[in-house]
């Protein structure tokens, strides 16, 4: 039985990985957060808009109960899912926990890209983003660090890289 989860900042790769190791190692793959779209029939962000901050890390916190009892799956978790409550020793309890890390500087790059999806970024500056960036992801390195695996996840931006980091994942974890 595997149970993986993987975490890190919006932008590390989580999904992108899940998904492509989900496949190299048999295994199913959740996102959290469509996961939790899915069965609200709503985005995360109008979630957070219409229920506020702490009725959404409730809603995380009750789908990542549920979904911590599949068996044979990688989970991409949301960005602070980890920094919430007790879901950190939640997730290492039941499972693996990697920590994609990824530089500021390339997260302000990938996340940039799509920042028009969000809407706490969409208003940003270059500079601003950066510098929202670091300063979230400062606070949640405590919780990120937690992860029993951390992987370096720079490079993603080629479908051969994203094979070279299932490799080097699968590795990782024959060593756990």
């Amino acid at each position: 039985m595997k149970r993986l989860f993987l975490i890190g900042f919006m932008g590390a790769g989580k999904s992108t990985l899940g998904k492509a190791f989900a496949e190299y190692a048999g295994l199913s793959f959740i996102d959290l957060d469509i996961f939790i779209e899915n069965r609200f029939h709503k985005t995360i962000s109008e979630i957070f808009a219409e229920k506020g901050e702490t009725t959404f890390r409730n809603i995380e916190r009750n789908a990542l109960l549920e979904v911590s009892d599949f068996e044979n799956i990688i989970i991409a978790t949301g960005g602070g899912a980890p920094c919430f409550g007790d879901n950190i020793n939640l997730m290492n309890e039941r499972g693996t926990t990697i920590y994609l890390k990824v530089s500021v500087d390339e997260l302000t790059a990938r996340v940039g890209l799509h920042k028009h999806t969000r809407p706490l970024l969409k208003n940003l500056s270059g500079d601003e983003l950066k510098q929202y960036i670091t300063s979230t992801l400062s606070k949640r390195e405590k919780w990120y660090n937690q992860a029993k695996i951390t992987m370096e996840a720079e490079q993603m931006n080629t479908p051969s890289d994203v094979t070279v980091l299932c490799n080097q994942l699968e590795k990782l974890l024959s060593n756990c």
